[in-house]
């Protein structure tokens, strides 16, 4: 088996795009204050998610998607978004991205002085009715203009399209499918569209049919990978998808997230166990597992429930220092 570190190149004959199995500098989206929290039933109260922000910028994440802007009638976890991201001590280098449903969330996020906010499309036309409440189409011109406001105003604007490989309503959905909406919202102006398995169905395979599609429209720099780990499927899907060149990964602390449109859909990759699997790949990405730790901890604790990450259940307290996980991820001496 070749090492996954080695640059291979295989052609296949029915795709042709250059499939490597090099891994790239990976860029980490932690998602887990937002995505994380959501579905959660017991209100997390604006401080703990302001420290559970700085706790994770502290671990060394760059990429922090930190609150959303949807109603509270639908989303009542994420009624304090205009106090969270008036609140948290910003470190220069750290991106503080939101969630935003229409013109008149987009308007409140501003007023936050956000730098990049996120749309959320859906990839199958019974989920976008129960959770946008409108067509896929529909959907789609409704983000728009949200959009091209946003890039009107100098902000980054980033896409998620949900239901990537299945849905909870309609079952499996087409690549094809997938590769128009993708396309329609990088038109928008979008500099990246994260692909999300909103349920956790996908496998390596479908994971490798969904990009060889998506790819004939979009570039992998402009894509990201977000997986649901239900079937406990995340770091092999997130392996099929880097050997197509994909550089950004969402995840979520201790494992947290789900949907209340999604039924059945558990939570996120858990970023701890992403950093050491990155770690093992020889990938520097520039966190400290041990403050990542704790920061999953941290939150755990106050939900009263286990982390999913099964790299945090491991590693326990045992290390002070995180270059002694390194060396274990990567099996040195």
């Amino acid at each position: 088996m070749q090492c996954i570190c080695r640059r291979v190149f295989k052609q296949n004959k029915n795709y042709n795009r250059t499939i490597t199995t090099s891994v790239p500098d990976i860029r980490i989206y932690e998602v887990g204050p937002r995505d994380g929290l959501q579905n959660e039933t017991k209100f997390v109260p604006t401080e703990v998610k302001i420290e559970l922000i700085h706790k994770l910028a502290s671990a060394g994440l760059k990429n922090i998607e930190s609150a959303s802007f949807v109603s509270p009638k639908w989303i009542k976890q994420m009624s304090d978004g205009v106090h969270v991201m008036t609140n948290i001590k910003k470190i220069p280098d750290v991106n503080y991205p939101v969630l935003v449903p229409n013109l008149k969330g987009y308007d409140i996020a501003k007023k936050c002085n956000v730098e990049e906010i996120a749309i959320f499309p859906a990839g199958s036309e019974a989920f976008s009715q129960k959770n946008l409440n409108c067509s896929v189409k529909e959907g789609l011109n409704r983000f728009r203009a949200v959009a091209e406001q946003a890039v009107k105003d100098g902000l980054r604007v980033r896409g998620y399209v949900s239901c990537v490989v299945g849905c909870p309503y309609e079952g499996p959905i087409s690549p094809t499918a997938i590769a128009k909406v993708t396309e329609e919202v990088l038109s928008m102006g979008c500099y990246e569209v994260s692909l999300g398995d909103t349920i956790g169905v996908g496998t390596a395979g479908s994971v490798r049919r969904l990009m060889k599609e998506v790819l004939q429209v979009a570039k992998p720099e402009n894509l990201a990978l977000h997986f649901h780990d239900t079937y406990g499927q995340g770091l092999s899907n997130l392996l099929a998808g880097l050997e197509f060149g994909i550089k950004t990964v969402d995840s979520s602390i201790s494992g947290l997230g789900g949907c209340p449109y999604a039924r059945g859909a558990s939570g996120n990759l858990a970023t701890e166990d992403l950093v050491y699997f990155l770690y093992g790949l020889g990938v520097n990405t520039n966190v400290d597992l041990v403050k990542l730790v704790e920061a999953g901890r941290y939150i755990s604790n106050f939900l009263a429930k286990p982390t999913e990450s099964k790299v945090n259940r491991a590693l326990g307290d045992r290390f002070s220092n995180h270059l002694d996980v390194v060396k274990i991820a990567a099996c040195k001496t």
